[in-house]
């Protein structure tokens, strides 16, 4: 007899995986056990004996990483691998080869897509939002966010998971092979960098508040103007590159994350460091405005 999933079973399997695949990160499998976790209501069901059910348990809780979003379309394809199996259609070895060759491609897909691309423009527009209302509504775009970005997290989890269970292996094969695939990865990188880039000259602040400032005798009207601005430095700054000192800053913090390995503690001490120590220099010297 035919055994097939139920939508009860593919459900549960679903939800586990979504409310919990970040809560068994370790240096060790990774998103294993959460894989494992989602697994455990499919091979319930497909399983007979206990033994069974220890060997299927047994190889979904290996190493296993991808970005967790766009990776519930690998939990769909091993649904559906664990399905034909049961059935004589398939064998845990290749199972564990598709699992593993997942990896990589949705892992590139999903930080694209959705960590470099829509969360940086969900969090862009809430935080515009934000800006633009008055004290008293400030929070309108956090909340707005608040309630965004786990309903859109949930339905492109959730599509993506049944893709991967209707369409299979040979779906997801397809799709790799006619080179989509790279061309989705690519445009989506492009787009992270305009939204990054975007992002840098709209919220990073940072000026060099630099003047000369004198009195200055008017010819025209026979009187002395007292405090005028004979030189701002990141006004000039502003008018050879706009938002130059934001782009530096933010391609600076960036050099020593990706390229000197600093936590991001230690950046922002740095960070806070240097603004202490500049802020100092220029109000004892009474260079800055």
């Amino acid at each position: 007899m035919s055994r097939q999933l139920s939508k009860k079973t593919l459900d549960q399997s679903f939800w586990n995986w979504f409310f919990w695949n970040g809560c068994s990160q370790q240096a060790e499998s990774m998103l294993g056990m959460a894989f494992g976790q989602s697994m455990a209501p499919v091979v319930e069901e497909l399983y007979d004996t206990k033994e069974e059910k220890a060997q299927a348990l047994k190889r979904h809780v290996t190493l296993f990483n991808t970005e967790a979003q766009v990776g519930s379309i690998c939990n769909g394809i091993v649904c559906g691998m664990e399905e034909a199996n049961a059935n004589g259609q398939c064998t845990p070895d290749v199972i564990n080869t598709v699992k593993v060759a997942l990896i990589g491609p949705t892992s590139a897909i999903g930080d694209s897509l959705w960590v470099a691309t829509i969360i940086p423009i969900l969090l862009t527009i809430c935080m515009s939002i934000s800006q633009g209302l008055d004290s008293s509504m400030a929070l309108v775009g956090a909340v707005i966010y608040l309630l965004a970005y786990p309903v859109l997290t949930c339905i492109l989890s959730r599509k993506l998971f049944y893709f991967g269970y209707k369409s299979g292996l040979e779906g997801m094969s397809g799709f790799m092979a006619t080179g989509k695939m790279d061309i989705l990865t690519n445009s989506m990188n492009f787009m992270g960098l305009l939204v990054v880039g975007a992002l840098t000259a709209s919220f990073v602040s940072c000026s060099i508040p630099f003047q000369i400032v004198k009195d200055v005798f008017d010819a025209a009207t026979g009187e002395v103007l007292a405090g005028q601005v004979i030189f701002n430095a990141d006004a000039t700054i502003n008018n050879i590159f706009p938002r130059l000192v934001p782009l530096g800053l933010t391609l600076g913090v960036y050099w020593l994350y990706a390229k000197k390995k600093w936590s991001p503690l230690k950046l922002m001490g740095l960070i806070l460091v240097l603004a202490a120590i500049l802020t100092g220099i220029g109000y004892m010297s009474g260079f800055y405005a």
